[in-house]
């Protein structure tokens, strides 16, 4: 049932050598696959720094692997890097997409994408004793102290999903829509529903294709 969620893919590409090597150091002598799991989401999740401004869409530029080479990376590209490590692991993955609002998005943010809604956020649902346990790496601890949000912790034993609020108490993250779950990125999918919600990037040449 789960064979498919530990094979290699296009973009979670999960027999990198890079990749391979990556997670070998991570989990080092650990056994537990909640450990393994766990180490594996802190690494990706504060090893790279969230940053949805410099993106390169190309299939080639959003493998797992392509993220090793930079310190800095967008949702669906820490999303595709968790998945793929845990498949190094051997922890069954895929990744979940959804639409987003996001109450508190930086000016910057919203000035570029002339919205305050995410589309196609993702994240890594991991297949942990018996069930799917949702994780997301996105945001990293000191970008999350800035915004004044907890950081999304992990236990490998319930979701971690962006939370409502922040810590004033004001409406954060709010989930419009749910794309469904996948062994690899729906790429034709994704970059649809971004020309769609954000065609102005396309025309102005700020994301590549």
């Amino acid at each position: 049932m789960n064979e498919i969620y530990l094979q290699p893919a296009k973009f979670v590409n999960s027999d990198s050598e890079e990749v391979i090597q990556f997670t070998n150091k991570i989990i080092g002598s650990t056994t537990d696959p909640i450990e393994k799991a766990v180490k594996i989401y802190y690494a990706v999740r504060d090893g790279f720094q969230y940053n949805p401004y410099d993106l390169d869409l190309s299939p080639e530029a959003m493998k797992a692997s392509s993220l090793l080479e930079r310190n800095y990376g967008y949702c669906v590209e820490k999303a595709c890097l968790l998945a793929a490590c845990a498949r190094v692991a051997g922890i069954p993955s895929r990744l979940g997409f959804a639409k987003v609002r996001n109450h508190i998005a930086t000016e910057k943010l919203e000035e570029v994408l002339k919205t305050n809604v995410l589309v196609f956020h993702g994240f890594t649902e991991l297949f942990l004793e018996g069930k799917w346990v949702k994780a997301t790496p996105a945001f990293n601890k000191t970008l999350c102290e800035k915004l004044k949000v907890e950081s999304l912790e992990f236990n490998g034993k319930e979701d971690s999903i962006f939370q409502s609020y922040n810590e004033e108490g004001s409406q954060f993250m709010e989930y419009l829509h749910d794309y469904g779950s996948f062994d690899d990125v729906p790429y034709e999918l994704f970059i649809s529903e971004l020309i769609k919600h954000y065609p102005h990037l396309f025309e102005e040449k700020k994301w590549n294709l």
